[in-house]
């Protein structure tokens, strides 16, 4: 059984922030690549960022300089701390392990109003 549980969206006015939190259970989180993703109602889901089990990240183009991925391993958990966020549709927020497993969780909401 592997979990994967992310928290921290809400409601925020454009130009603010958020940060995510994804914990994982049942899973030594040390060992998997982890990523963000997003999904608006209608739309595709969209690769946010990256992280590998070595720290290495990686960021779409639409959030360079905005959004930061990182890992705390002894706390089993990434995080996507979100910068000037931008007025746009609702969007889920996932935190899915990449490799060498893949497990999606449920998402978390983040609104930016404007």
């Amino acid at each position: 059984q592997v979990q994967l549980v992310e928290s921290g969206g809400g409601l925020v006015q454009a130009g603010g922030s958020l940060r995510l939190s994804c914990v994982g259970i049942g899973i030594t989180f040390r060992m998997a690549d982890m990523g963000w993703y997003r999904q608006a109602p209608g739309k595709q889901r969209e690769l946010v960022a990256t992280v590998s089990t070595g720290g290495s990240t990686n960021s779409a183009d639409s959030v360079k300089g905005r959004f930061t991925i990182s890992r705390d391993n002894a706390k089993n958990t990434v995080y996507l701390q979100m910068d000037s966020l931008q007025p746009e549709a609702p969007a889920v927020y996932y935190c899915p392990a990449l490799a060498p497993f893949r497990s999606w969780g449920q998402g978390t909401q983040v609104t930016v109003s404007s």
